[in-house]
């Protein structure tokens, strides 16, 4: 995926240009700036809506869209708040690329302000991601190489493994590689697709008062094999968590499904590794919070190997 910041100058004034054009009833509202991430910018617009706009991908348009098109009828079953949205922006003279207005979740990114509560994050993610794995209809979208077998990532996971340990961020090369072996040779997924959050780490997951208390950023939303989000207890919640959350899934994974969920894990914080110490050194797309819960990953899937 590249990663260019727009030649468009994102500002409040655009926004409500925007809105002055496409939804003059929303104009009037407040607008400031709630964050920038890897393919929109987010700004508020009063106490309970925000506006997401493409600013860095070329792909962010078709996820916007897709999130327009599906989110509204997930919502409703998942018990965690989402940001739902409401309004579509079409493409303009004033800005060329279509942006959303969403429900506002409140939190803070839990890469910021990790989960605390250990047991009763634990039993909140398994809720959320057993609500959110239902089988998908036909014509949900597919993912963009996630949620298929491991053995297609195989050269990637090389690739950055190899990129991280050239920077020193590895202290273990071989145990990451045992990890993954293990997950690479596990059966495949067999089941239906089911729908997936596809990019569950730590600034996509909000918390308060030390659990979770809402999901954000479905551009990835996608049906396939759930192991893809059930990396999310080794990435976002506390040492020896990870156990009550897969008591409290349903249904309970099979061990195959778990190995493989070790290897998205192992996948996802390799690459939040080498973003982590982007940001730590100013280079362009890094994200310095990412490093710290990635590398807890890593030591806590490399603990339990062969558990």
């Amino acid at each position: 995926m590249t990663h260019t910041e727009s030649e468009i100058d994102i500002t409040a004034e655009l926004v409500q240009d925007l809105l002055r054009e496409q939804h003059p009833d929303l104009a009037d509202h407040p607008v400031r700036l709630g964050a920038r991430g890897w393919d929109n910018q987010l700004w508020r617009l009063g106490d309970d809506l925000a506006v997401r706009l493409p600013w860095a991908t070329r792909s962010a348009d078709a996820l916007l869209r897709k999130e327009y098109a599906w989110l509204p009828a997930l919502a409703p079953h998942l018990p965690l708040p989402i940001p739902v949205p409401q309004r579509l922006g079409e493409p303009s003279e004033r800005f060329p690329r279509p942006w959303i207005v969403t429900t506002w979740v409140p939190g803070e990114p839990a890469d910021r302000a990790p989960a605390t509560r250990g047991a009763e994050a634990a039993d909140t993610l398994a809720a959320f991601l057993t609500a959110l794995h239902r089988p998908a209809p036909t014509g949900a979208p597919t993912g963009r190489g996630r949620g298929g077998p491991l053995a297609h990532h195989a050269s990637g996971f090389a690739g950055q493994l190899a990129a991280a340990t050239r920077l020193g961020l590895i202290p273990d090369p071989d145990a990451v590689r045992a990890v993954w072996a293990d997950a690479a040779a596990a059966p495949d997924w067999d089941g239906p697709a089911l729908w997936l959050h596809g990019d569950l780490h730590p600034a996509n997951v909000l918390t308060e008062d030390g659990t979770f208390c809402g999901v954000i950023d479905f551009g990835d939303l996608f049906a396939g094999d759930p192991a893809c989000d059930l990396a999310a207890p080794w990435v976002l919640l506390q040492d020896g968590a990870a156990d009550g959350f897969h008591e409290a899934y349903r249904p309970a994974p099979d061990a195959a499904t778990l190995r493989r969920a070790r290897g998205w894990a192992v996948l996802r914080a390799l690459a939040c590794i080498l973003i982590g110490d982007a940001g730590v050194h100013g280079r362009p797309g890094g994200k310095p919070t990412w490093g710290p819960p990635a590398q807890a990953t890593l030591r806590r899937l490399i603990s339990t190997a062969g558990s």
